[in-house]
């Protein structure tokens, strides 16, 4: 399980004191620092599999796409911060990130082309928290998010039914925003990933679960 430290505190807080010296992983959600699991050998796998075939499609198209290592994801008007399994940026706009210099963190959609969560214990936050904050979708924003992809690859299918099936099976849906809002794509089994941000990218649900065998 997710463990939260119940004291709010501001983004500028936050990234003034972790990473600490114990070597663990945090977010910020609405104020609240929240250390992540250490990740199983399964899920890196499924993350290093996916990252490497993604700066492949990249290099093969010329795009100025990059996957940085520890750069944060911050929702406007929110006092929160994630760190995505992977962040693929837009270098061209970073020059307009304002806190990209010296925090490296983004809160612009137009820098994030898409971002992939892969799911784990906490898979609540990838399904609910992180697929809202990175929609935008709260008619009570003056900023939206609005980024233009968000992958959640369930290879363990821990998600609830309503979202991966009767029975559970593993999953990846694919979120491609559509007038302010994700349109959802389910894919399992030997069904070929469709990708807005790589339309060309062969791929399929399986070869992505066979990561972690």
């Amino acid at each position: 399980m997710t463990q939260a430290l119940r004291k709010l505190i501001k983004f500028d807080e936050f990234v003034a004191i972790y990473p600490d010296e114990t070597g663990k992983r945090y977010e910020l959600h609405d104020g609240v620092v929240v250390e992540m699991p250490q990740p199983t050998g399964d899920h890196e796998e499924v993350i290093g599999f996916l990252a490497f075939e993604i700066t492949r499609e990249c290099i093969r198209l010329n795009l100025p796409y990059f996957i940085p290592k520890t750069a944060l994801v911050k929702p406007p008007e929110y006092e929160s911060a994630y760190s995505p399994d992977i962040l693929l940026l837009n270098r061209p706009n970073l020059i307009n990130e304002p806190l990209w210099k010296k925090e490296s963190t983004v809160t612009q959609g137009i820098s994030i082309p898409l971002i992939v969560e892969v799911v784990s214990t906490n898979w609540r936050d990838d399904y609910l928290k992180k697929y809202a904050d990175y929609v935008g979708r709260s008619p009570s924003r003056r900023v939206q998010m609005a980024i233009p992809e968000y992958w959640i690859v369930d290879y363990a299918g821990l998600g609830v039914r309503e979202f991966i099936g009767n029975p559970k099976q593993p999953t990846i849906l694919v979120c491609c925003l559509e007038e302010g809002e994700y349109s959802v794509s389910k894919f399992r089994g030997d069904s070929r990933i469709q990708s807005a941000t790589f339309p060309d990218l062969n791929l399929t649900a399986q070869q992505i679960f066979n990561a972690s065998l």
